[in-house]
């Protein structure tokens, strides 16, 4: 097994939430690091009907028979919000610690479930990134098959991707009750795979599915709760211009974007490799935002289409931006340079490219090459 980089020993012995999309590997990891712990998975017919007829048969049981040490973990436990409830009880009474993992905090939000008031630390899991995969790490096969552990590490990517939207819909959306009209979910589904990592448009999605702008206001809401996406909102600086304020929207994993948006093999210097290598480059710096717990701010600066920083970090401590090209001209620095003159306080400026070397250029702006910026990431050099 691969060894993920997410660190969980702030939980020590504290109870605490492990977050993530079908697949990213939740169960896997925890039976890895607590392979002596009680194990309640709710995907289990048989446990998810005994909890969700009785929540108070946790804490009978365990009273029953208490634990010397270690977590109790539940998997899949927004399926019995209830069970919460006893879980509070037991960490105010037992000092008992969980692990509660979970692919939706949707329905517990929803719900008014108990969400345990602060009483447990909040971990996101992601699908691989570089640093876990070493030097077995493939771009173009990430940008093909996506991050997803089984699907990277598959030779049927495609098979299982297909498999996965089909379940996600059946399972996620349709049994959870969570939109009215299956068919203009997918619809939407399919535009918003063609529209990752850009500026989203309600009125237009609004339009081209034939529902109302806050339905699909809604719908994103669902992709962000289920864990398949996240917004990056539009720099909040003042400015002298004219620019963008709507958010971006980045789907979490790209081989779900690929089949969604029937992508077909990606070549490299294509413009769809361009957008998957910005997909790349945001789920790198998304995911090591949370491991290495810094929580940064993540925003995008946008004056016009040719003038663009995809991402800003920290307020100007570091600003990002991803050309999938093996040769940066003076025309991919456009977005960078304009930025710079409106605000004049960047830190750090980077560049990630397909160019074989890293370099600098005279105003200090840094052009790397992915794997040098995927190196300077991860130990901390960028924010």
């Amino acid at each position: 097994m691969l060894k993920r980089l997410i660190n969980l020993d702030l939980a020590h012995g504290r109870t605490f939430f492990l977050w993530g999309q079908r697949q990213v590997g939740k169960s896997t990891l925890l039976r890895t690091i607590y392979p002596n712990s009680r194990y309640l998975d709710l995907l289990n017919s048989e446990l998810f009907l005994k909890y969700s007829r009785a929540p108070q048969t946790l804490r009978e049981e365990l009273e029953a028979q208490p634990l010397k040490s270690g977590l109790v973990i539940i998997d899949e436990v927004q399926k019995v919000p209830q069970l919460l409830d006893e879980v509070h009880w037991l960490i105010e009474n037992r000092k008992q610690a969980f692990g509660l993992c979970g692919s939706s905090a949707r329905k517990l939000r929803r719900g008014h479930s108990n969400l345990l008031g602060g009483r447990a630390l909040r971990f996101e899991l992601s699908g691989f990134v570089s640093q876990e995969l070493g030097n077995s790490f493939d771009l173009v096969r990430a940008l093909n098959r996506g991050y997803l552990p089984p699907h990277y590490l598959s030779d049927i990517a495609p098979e299982l991707t297909r498999s996965y939207v089909n379940d996600y819909l059946k399972e996620e959306i349709a049994a959870e009750g969570l939109v009215r009209t299956l068919p203009a979910f997918a619809r939407f589904l399919d535009l918003a795979a063609l529209s990752d990592t850009e500026i989203v448009s309600y009125s237009t999605f609004a339009r081209d599915v034939g529902v109302s702008s806050n339905t699909v206001q809604e719908y994103y809401q669902i992709l962000v709760d289920t864990l398949l996406g996240s917004f990056v909102p539009a720099f909040a600086g003042k400015s002298k211009r004219r620019i963008a304020k709507s958010p971006k929207f980045y789907f979490h994993d790209v081989g779900i974007v690929n089949h969604l948006a029937k992508r077909g093999e990606i070549e490299s210097g294509s413009s769809l490799f361009g957008k998957a290598f910005e997909n790349w480059v945001f789920h790198e710096l998304r995911t090591y935002n949370f491991y290495s717990r810094k929580f940064a701010d993540i925003a995008y600066w946008q004056l016009s289409k040719v003038t663009e920083v995809d991402f800003i970090i920290n307020k100007m401590e570091t600003v990002v931006e991803a050309k999938a090209t093996n040769r940066i001209t003076s025309d991919h620095l456009t977005g960078i340079r304009s930025l710079g003159e409106e605000f004049r306080k960047m830190k750090r400026k980077v560049v990630v490219s397909c160019e074989s070397s890293p370099r600098r250029t005279e105003d200090g702006i840094d052009i790397l090459p992915y794997q040098e910026f995927a190196a300077r990431l991860w130990s901390g050099e960028l924010f």
